[in-house]
């Protein structure tokens, strides 16, 4: 499907195509939730809407949310189509799922393609090896058609898993990832999904925008193509990426109570739909914890009472001159009864090690609080608060 007749390509740029998301809790987290419940209970022995654009049609596909953990939602691959629950992540490039010949126990545990079902799968014969902060896998590229709602991507390169580290590649609710970020971060030689979107014409604006909502459920939505301006209040402020390699931006400051706590001389942020914390260096972020937490129980400066989120600090990150608040119970999340995690964690010195530049990734507690608008025509990110 990569040429059509005019008309229908007229009527594919018209659309905005909204898919849904499931928001839930990863099995990491149900698992360093359980870890910290055991530890207490034992020291404590009792104790949507329409668009707004009335010239685009818009069709609606909702991504899934628990818990405001991990949002995904579902893609079809193959003729006939098989379907798949996928992270739409705009912090790698890459498509991948299992393949029906991963025997690894996480493959065992989720869908897994079978090429041979599919008329119109092409085998590429070339390996790959993929890493991501909660798991890496291996496999081989293939080809084949992808379906996401209503938009049909032919020849789609993707990777077939055939192992994949245990853990929490094996617990996560989804399947596989569909990366969305810029096409140097993705296996050399092969197209990510977006860029093939633009490229065989099936959506009118090189954009894309997603809405995570707090509600458990599917009142989530990522959309491609346009933006539907219902999901923000105000107006959308435009930042322009610094590179494109991820959507990467520059932010000037981070403070707490006046003070600043990180983004000392300038630094980085990562808009990362597929991280659910706010990472930064590892130092910068115990120290904050420090400041946040200074009665941290469980031996562990990211669990507190939840009694005491209300209160905690708000803390303000400046971006491109604007200042955006994110409030405690935004980065403070209920884990059991009384006890809270505080949603910061280190390790971005990590990414580049080479680098002295201080680094953020803004996962979803930031974006569930902001609107977020990905412009690949204008290199840039567009931020609101979400609606």
């Amino acid at each position: 499907m990569k040429w059509f007749v005019l008309l229908e390509l007229v009527a594919l740029t018209e659309c905005i195509v909204k898919i849904p998301l499931t928001k839930m809790k990863t099995m990491q987290e149900a698992i360093r939730e359980k870890q910290l419940l055991e530890k207490f209970l034992n020291e404590q022995s009792h104790s949507l809407s329409q668009n707004s654009d009335p010239e685009k049609k818009l069709s609606s596909h909702r991504l899934r949310n628990f818990r405001n953990i991990v949002y995904f939602g579902k893609i079809t691959i193959g003729t006939p189509p098989q379907e798949f629950q996928v992270n739409f992540d705009t912090g790698s490039s890459d498509l991948w799922v299992p393949s029906v010949d991963c025997r690894s126990p996480s493959c065992s545990t989720h869908k897994r393609f079978n090429p041979q079902k599919s008329t119109t799968f092409l085998s590429l014969d070339q390996k790959i090896n993929l890493s991501y902060g909660s798991g890496r896998m291996n496999g081989v590229l293939g080809c084949d058609t992808i379906q996401i709602e209503s938009l049909v991507i032919a020849n789609q390169t993707f990777g077939l898993s055939h192992n994949q580290s245990s853990g929490v590649l094996e617990q996560v609710p989804y399947d596989g990832i569909l990366g969305l970020a810029y096409p140097n971060l993705a296996v050399q030689g092969t197209t990510p999904v977006f860029d093939n979107m633009k490229k065989q014409g099936v959506i009118s604006e090189p954009v894309f925008a997603f809405y995570l909502s707090s509600r458990p459920g599917n009142s989530s939505v990522v959309m491609f193509g346009g933006v539907d301006h219902a999901y923000h209040k105000g107006k959308l402020q435009w930042v322009p990426v610094t590179q494109a390699r991820f959507w990467q931006v520059a932010m000037s400051s981070m403070t707490i109570n006046g003070n600043d706590v990180g983004c000392f001389h300038g630094c980085q942020a990562i808009m990362d739909t597929g991280t659910s914390f706010l990472v930064g260096p590892t130092h910068l972020v115990t120290d904050i914890l420090k400041l946040i937490n200074p009665k941290a129980i469980l031996d562990d400066k990211q669990v507190l009472l939840c009694d005491a989120v209300n209160s905690l600090p708000m803390l303000l990150l400046t971006i491109n001159n604007i200042i955006y608040p994110v409030p405690p119970y935004y980065y403070v999340q209920k884990i059991y009864q009384e006890i809270c995690f505080i949603s910061l964690q280190g390790g971005t010195e990590l990414l580049n090690p080479s680098e002295t530049s201080e680094t953020w990734i803004l996962g979803d507690v930031f974006l569930r609080l902001y609107f977020s608008v990905y412009d690949r025509g204008n290199n840039r990110i567009g931020l609101a608060p979400a609606a």
